[in-house]
């Protein structure tokens, strides 16, 4: 083999142009961290396909009001179940004046003169409920609420508790749970990755070196993205931020470890260390590319999704593997070759280091000259392979077998969030005074013309409390002795009517009577609608749910093009592919374990599983690419079962401290109290452990050292050496 040995111009030159170049992205990029989350939405509407109900009420409801509002419920209960007072109700009529003024509240429309609803008392005279609508969004939503908060807590009367919640307090608290993403998410996984690399390879510099390319491939995702959500072109979410910093992080972290993994072996063999790098990049470069790309094109997948918060994390995700491809390709080698040996001190390698030792009787080929842990590993691979593999297959199995129970057709919003929440707690107290569905009604639009029937067909519902049209200003709202109703609001020939349900909006109770309206009401008149808060929920897990049958089977069939391709084979695509399916459905099986009996969760979102296959199944697929293609090359000098000895061998540590460190990075996902995000944790930490461990170290190798040369069909090795 030819050694690289550039010219001195160029040995100066170009490591310094590549720090350059992205020290300057990593200076812009920085300060996009903290301005991100004002270009990200978490509003669960936006995300709908814009074929589904909700989405299309959501649309109509725009046209019957002057701007976007969100309400906030505000309810107070008495401590000791006493009843309201006079004094108790004038008090309370102050609050109601005090929230009108609160930054974020909507404008009344003439000739009321405030646009806070309440103070309304309950039927059993022992609390009180507001309904305040906010013209706010995201971050300014969540200073509006902090504010009203603060306003509530100040004016309410001694002896009683406010809570405030509702649609608008519920998702700041959402926003502030995603709080910690750009701070204590990342602290979290920089830290656990920098402990493992410290342990790993036993240098203060080389964890330095590997975290800079993880944090400046960040950088460089996070400006871009910032850029495209910014202009309108992608939508960003605090679920996809955190995903992202994690995804790049471990992303990047696994490419630098096979690269440095390939630099420190070269540097036993060889004095130069840009020969060194040279020799690196000719054996990482292209299962780096073989795993970026495979990891890309499975995220890219997504883009095939109806649910639009999937559609968007696609490319989001994509955009951010790729700077991971780039940073470990580019800047983590011009940092190597600047440091040289001295990036691994105090035990730097040097050429003829590693001194030969006689092999133990009954070595197997390929085996020769290993020491240790894989040693043994290899001995029993090709000593016992079929036992091996069907062990191991067995143990998969049987964790497939609790796969039925995992519970994943979504949870209420109230069980997303897994720390206090006076939205929550406010939503309870609502409930036990008031119709639970207050403040967050279900949306009907009828045509003009059948209106009323459909009015009394909702009205007729089980489940529901009251309903009536949205009524112009000129006239009585509700029904009053002598007084004449006002007309209903038309626009394009279309009605809006609001119909409180007696359950809480995001029960499966209300789900229910939301399906039944749909039923009832297509029937009185196919052109109904019926969207709103419910409506979103039911919509985005149907949608989701549908996702997991369409999008599973194009990313399988992609993988395998893409495998089949590097490995210039069929059987052994298949392999792969086979394993890595049975290591995610035994990886849901224990989820649902420990979901279900350990930490007690009530369900999972209806999204969890795609997620967890995309994540799983691209970053799975990557351990098998970083060791099949080392086998391949292998197998090409020394024979096809050798080879396989000799690749898992060599790559044992690399792939299995790759996976600790993606598994340790992930798992830092769960420090954001979402259940959403520390299921999702959970699932990929506790997979990569499972697919590094048992699939890549036992079942892989020992399923294609009993099929042999075959697995290499129908290319020329598969006639090669046995």
């Amino acid at each position: 083999m030819k050694d690289w040995n550039p010219a001195r111009w160029i040995r100066i030159l170009l490591p310094t142009v590549l720090v350059v170049v992205w020290l300057v992205v990593a200076g812009l990029g920085g300060p996009t961290f903290g301005k991100i989350s004002g270009v990200s939405t978490n509003d669960q509407a936006g995300f709908l396909p814009t074929s589904a109900q909700s989405t299309l009420v959501n649309e109509w409801q725009a046209k019957f009001r002057e701007s976007k509002e969100l309400p906030a419920v505000i309810v107070s209960e008495s401590n000791s179940g006493a009843t309201l007072t006079p004094a108790d109700l004038v008090a309370f009529a102050k609050l109601g004046q005090e929230l009108s003024k609160v930054h974020g509240v909507a404008e009344p429309k003439a000739p009321a003169t405030t646009s806070v609803i309440g103070p309304i008392p309950s039927a059993d005279k022992q609390a009180v409920e507001f309904i305040v609508p906010l013209t706010t969004s995201s971050e300014e939503l969540r200073k509006t609420v902090t504010e009203m908060r603060s306003v509530v807590a100040k004016g309410t009367p001694a002896g009683f508790t406010s809570y405030v919640g509702g649609p608008a307090g519920l998702l700041a608290d959402f926003v502030n749970g995603f709080g910690g993403i750009d701070g204590i998410l990342l602290v979290v996984a920089l830290l656990a990755v920098f402990i493992i690399l410290l342990i790993v390879y036993r240098s203060l510099l080389l964890p330095v070196l590997v975290l800079l390319t993880a944090v400046f491939a960040l950088s460089g995702s996070i400006l871009g993205i910032y850029y495209l959500a910014a202009n309108g072109i992608i939508k960003v979410s605090g679920q996809s931020q955190g995903i992202l910093s994690i995804l790049v992080i471990g992303a990047a972290t696994d490419y630098a470890l096979l690269l440095v993994a390939r630099f420190r072996e070269a540097l036993l063999e060889v004095d130069s260390k840009w020969a060194a790098m040279g020799r690196a990049l000719k054996g990482a470069f292209e299962p780096i590319l073989a795993s970026a790309g495979t990891v890309i094109v499975a995220l890219l997948c997504l883009l095939f999704s109806d649910l639009n918060s999937n559609k968007a994390l696609g490319p989001i995700a994509a955009f951010g593997i790729g700077f991971a491809f780039l940073a470990a390709m580019t800047f983590l080698p011009a940092l190597l070759v600047i440091f040289g040996r001295a990036s691994f001190w105090p035990f730097a390698p040097k050429p003829g280091q590693v001194k030969k030792v006689a092999d133990k009787p009954g070595t197997l080929p390929g085996l020769e000259g290993i020491r240790g842990l894989w040693r043994g590993v290899g001995q029993l691979v090709g000593k016992r392979p079929r036992t091996t593999w069907i062990v191991s297959a067995l143990l998969l199995v049987a964790a497939i077998s609790a796969l039925p129970t995992l519970k994943a057709n979504g949870v209420p919003q109230t069980e997303l969030l897994l720390t206090q929440s006076q939205a929550v707690d406010g939503q309870k107290v609502l409930a036990e005074h008031f119709d639970a569905g207050s403040g967050s009604p279900a949306v009907i639009i009828a045509n003009e013309a059948t209106y009323q029937k459909v009015l009394d067909a909702v009205k007729a519902t089980p489940g529901i409390s009251t309903a009536d049209v949205q009524r112009k200003a000129t006239g009585a709202p509700v029904a009053i002795p002598g007084v004449p109703l006002a007309a209903p609001v038309v626009v394009e020939g279309k009605v809006l009517i609001n119909a409180t349900l007696k359950y809480q909006s995001d029960s499966t109770e209300a789900e229910a009577v939301v399906k039944q309206l749909r039923t009832d009401l297509a029937a009185v008149d196919a052109g109904t609608l019926v969207g709103g808060t419910t409506a979103i929920a039911l919509d985005t897990n149907q949608t989701a749910q549908a996702d997991i049958l369409k999008i599973i089977p194009i990313v399988l069939f992609v993988i395998f093009i893409i495998l089949m391709l590097l490995l210039r084979s069929i059987v052994a695509p298949l392999i792969l592919i086979l394993t890595v399916v049975l290591s995610y459905g035994a990886t849901m099986g224990v989820s649902a374990i420990v979901f279900n009996n350990i930490l007690g969760f009530p369900g999972a979102d209806a999204t969890v599983p795609l997620f967890g296959f995309v994540f799983l199944v691209a970053l799975g697929i990557d351990y098998n690419i970083f060791l099949m293609t080392r086998v391949r090359e292998e197998s090409l000098a020394i024979g096809t079962r050798p080879g396989i000895l000799r690749g898992l061998a060599v790559t044992g540590g690399v792939i299995t401290s790759a996976g600790v460190v993606l598994a340790a990075t992930f798992a830092a996902l769960g420090v954001i109290p979402l259940l959403f995000l520390v299921q999702l944790a959970f699932i990929v930490a506790f997979g990569v452990i499972l697919d590094t461990v048992l699939v890549r170290s036992l079942l892989v190798p020992a399923l294609s050292y009993d099929i042999g040369r075959a697995i290499w069909w129908p290319s020329k090795l598969a006639k090669g050496k046995q």
